[in-house]
């Protein structure tokens, strides 16, 4: 189970229809947000579709 934070920046095995390969989290819990870097398109699915997604994680947010 991938430890996810809000402001990380994960990369996904299918790029988005745009182009873009990287998405921005931007709510976190059972469900999981996430936005395309590169169109600003939101796209919310759950926490074990994304695992199944996730290819790697290219930057975390530092913690305060």
């Amino acid at each position: 189970m991938t430890q996810l934070g809000l402001g990380d920046v994960v990369r996904l095995k299918k790029s988005h229809p745009c182009g873009g390969v990287e998405w921005e989290v931007v709510r976190v819990g059972a469900d999981i947000r996430v936005r395309c870097t590169t169109c600003d398109r939101r796209v919310m699915m759950p926490r074990s579709a994304l695992e199944k997604r996730l290819k790697a994680v290219s930057s975390r947010r530092p913690a305060v």
